[in-house]
């Protein structure tokens, strides 16, 4: 028998993250596309993301159609020709963020099923971030999950700690992965204070 489960969060009833998901604007728009096998993660951030921003919008699918308006279209995503994002900061035109969600191999496919997206400039957060996901061993020095990712580049396009109330739930919903897990079994597999 499945357990009730919170309709918006998609969370368990009784671990229902609603009450701090913030309601968050920004003038950056962002559109978060998820591969289809990240939508029954059981850390979901970027539906995190999409609940709590307000500017934000969740497409699900490896083949996405991009907004055709007036926002200058940016691909949040590494590459040998991605400009830092820093350097967007000062932008007089309406920007969106396009934020691939899935594994590294996921996200490189929807780039290549999309050549729409491919064709995007693409900015990169700086070198060296580290994430608080601890849960997962990251793939490489300085990735971040999904909500994580669009905290910071906001947070640098329009003023640091304005969207920090997006990861209340994200922290909540670690604390209780390593609740359910007990404190023993995260040190063994994850070997972290905490």
């Amino acid at each position: 028998m499945s357990r009730p489960q919170c309709s918006r969060c998609q969370r368990p009833a009784s671990h229902c993250l609603c009450p701090l998901i913030p309601s968050l604007t920004s003038t950056t728009r962002v559109l978060i596309l998820q591969h289809p096998s990240e939508t029954a993660h059981a850390l979901n951030t970027a539906r995190l993301a999409a609940l709590g921003l307000r500017s934000a919008e969740l497409l699900v699918g490896e083949m996405v159609s991009l907004p055709a308006d007036e926002h200058d279209n940016y691909l949040l995503f590494p590459g040998v020709d991605a400009i830092p994002l820093e350097s967007l900061a000062k932008s007089e035109a309406p920007l969106r963020l396009i934020v691939p969600d899935g594994t590294w191999k996921k996200a490189r496919k929807m780039l290549h099923l999309n050549p729409a997206l491919a064709t995007l400039p693409r900015v990169s957060l700086p070198p060296g971030l580290v994430s608080r996901y601890r849960l997962r061993k990251a793939p490489a020095p300085g990735a971040l999950s999904t909500l994580e990712a669009i905290v910071t580049a906001l947070s640098m396009l329009e003023g640091e700690g304005r969207f920090d109330g997006l990861l209340r739930p994200f922290d909540a919903l670690i604390e209780s992965q390593i609740a359910a897990m007990g404190a023993d079994t995260y040190q063994r597999n994850h070997g972290h204070d905490g």
